[in-house]
Order: structure tokens, then sequence, then C-alpha cells
């Protein structure tokens, strides 16, 4: 099954602005911490070019490094679309 998960770390005010946005929107998600896991930093670095960068979203296999809340859901929209809120349907 394709979720949407987003990679995050504490402490930061990009990862803040985008949970906020993407709770807005109603769109759900699993996220995880780059700095509890290893698994999770290392899948991030090689999205971001060797850094890492966050946010960082997966949506079936689409990285998108550092998103707005637009091009999140444009991706789920391509990605997964029975996953958009029914407020975004039709993107």
């Amino acid at each position: 099954m394709t979720e949407v998960v987003m990679f995050a770390r504490p402490g930061c005010p990009f990862c803040d602005r985008l949970r906020s946005g993407l709770g807005r929107a109603g769109l759900a998600y699993r996220e995880r911490d780059i700095w509890q896991d290893p698994e999770a930093a290392a899948a991030v670095r090689a999205a971001a070019d060797g850094n890492e960068t966050v946010p960082t979203i997966n949506v079936g296999g689409a990285w998108l490094v550092n998103p707005s809340v637009d091009e999140v859901l444009d991706a789920v929209a391509a990605e997964a679309p029975d996953l958009l809120p029914e407020l975004h349907a039709g993107r």
C-alpha cells in the first residue's frame, strides 16, 4: 500500500510549517525522525544529494525535498490519488 512519509527532526521550523499545512489539508502521513532512526537519515541523504535536508517527503517512491504543501498534494494526486482528502480530490 502506498503511503505518505514525512522525514523530519525535532526543532525544525520548516518541518513544523509543513506539518501544520498538511494538517490543515487533512492529509494523513507517517513521520520518521532522522535523529532517532538511522535508516530514515540514510534515506534522506540518498534523496537529498548526501544532505540531511528536512522536511523530505516520500510518496510511493517519489521523493520531495523541502516541498510546499501544494507540491506534496500534487505528488499524492499523481502517485496515490486515493490518499487525497476529499477537499483536494481532482487535483
